[in-house]
């Protein structure tokens, strides 16, 4: 019999969620307004500390919604870290605005402050001051925000954190999501948390969540008939996935343990092998370990990181590469990068392995067993 395949990050449902979907379905609240979508709103508020949450469709609909109430427009630069998912960088050139790609650090594969300080230093002495500065907490883990909020605020610039992979990670005790203007959350099928479909804004601001109520309802204005004074997007999130949602946050330490164990696991079981290094803990915070993510040597380990994910494909296990760096995309080529060399060797080397928080014991050994055997 052949050993059923092991994904990346899978969805993590249980009797809780169905429960509350269920319960959704029969009150008939079938739309994007509901008591369910009004909880999960409240429930994330008061995981992250945030005063106002706004549910929406995705995560790149709450990234697009943050820019546009960061006053992004036309003609605007906006700097990115260039390793990230493209959604960073997407939701930038839906306003036509151009993003700006900085490299990260190797020690936290996250954007590297000193040169989001140097750019906006050099920006200011041109006049030419980008008009915000997005944040992308890598793999669960976030950005040093310490330096990143100085340097913004000392020039006026907004920070959007863009903490779609991130959800109950903490910098130096506070929660991924809060720090900046706003704070971006998914709820994809594979992060650590689903609604099947879905992602959140989160402010203390009360004028940028009020804004993005409004945006993301077409824009209409609150008056009997359909008016229009500003053009919308159909952004909220179904009161049904929000149901789901509700059940996945209740049980967000369980899913966060689970996934905080197989990468312990993976780290004793493969640590002893020469060219695997794995993702370094940045000592400001505690990530959620979405992914355990690790990078290959090829001299030392044997063979090099495709080789892996090519083994572990035969064996029905999924693996995949680091994000390919935006200033290395066909799509991105004509815009600047300020470095790229780090994230470009993460790309290169970067080995995404198996995380999801219903991995069983079995499971994790088959992964450890057929990265052995390639290093044999």
């Amino acid at each position: 019999m052949t050993d059923a395949r092991i994904y990346l990050s899978p969805p993590d449902v249980s009797d809780v969620e169905r429960k509350l979907l269920l319960a959704a379905f029969d009150s008939n609240w079938v739309a994007p307004v509901g008591p369910d979508l009004d909880a999960f709103e409240a429930q994330v508020a008061e995981l992250t500390g945030v005063r106002h949450a706004v549910a929406l469709s995705s995560g790149t609909a709450a990234l697009h919604l943050a820019l546009i109430t960061a006053g992004v427009r036309r003609g605007d630069t906006v700097l990115v870290p260039s390793f990230t998912f493209a959604a960073s960088a997407n939701a930038v050139m839906y306003l036509g605005a151009r993003p700006v790609f900085l490299d990260s650090t190797a020690d936290t594969w996250n954007i590297d402050p000193d040169l989001v300080a140097e750019e906006l230093r050099l920006r200011a002495g041109r006049g030419q001051l980008p008009r915000a500065v997005i944040a992308v907490d890598m793999y669960g883990q976030c950005a040093d925000y310490e330096p990143l909020l100085e340097a913004c605020d000392r020039y006026g610039v907004a920070l959007i954190e863009d903490a779609a992979e991130a959800l109950g990670a903490t910098y130096r005790g506070r929660a991924a999501g809060s720090f900046g203007l706003a704070g971006v959350l998914s709820f994809n099928g594979n992060k650590i948390a689903t609604t099947g479909g879905g992602g959140m804004l989160l402010t203390d601001d009360g004028t940028v969540a009020t804004r993005a109520r409004y945006l993301a309802t077409q824009a209409r204005e609150p008056v009997p008939h359909y008016e229009h004074r500003a053009v919308g997007h159909n952004y909220r999130l179904s009161n049904l996935l929000a149901a789901v949602g509700r059940g996945q946050v209740q049980r967000l330490g369980d899913l966060i343990a689970a996934r905080r164990r197989t990468f312990r696991h993976y780290r004793t079981a493969l640590g002893d092998l020469p060219g695997l290094t794995f993702m370094p803990v940045a000592d400001y915070g505690e990530p959620n370990h979405w992914l355990t993510c690790l990078l290959v040597d090829a001299a030392a380990f044997g063979a090099d990181r495709d080789r892996i994910i090519e083994h572990l494909g035969r064996q029905h296990i999924e693996a995949r590469p680091a994000w390919k760096p935006m200033h290395l995309q066909p799509v991105f080529r004509d815009c600047v990068v300020r470095g790229g060399a780090v994230s470009a060797g993460l790309f290169r080397r970067g080995l995404c392995l198996p995380s999801g928080s219903a991995l069983t014991d079995q499971d994790r050994e088959r992964v450890v067993a057929a990265v052995r055997a390639v290093a044999r």
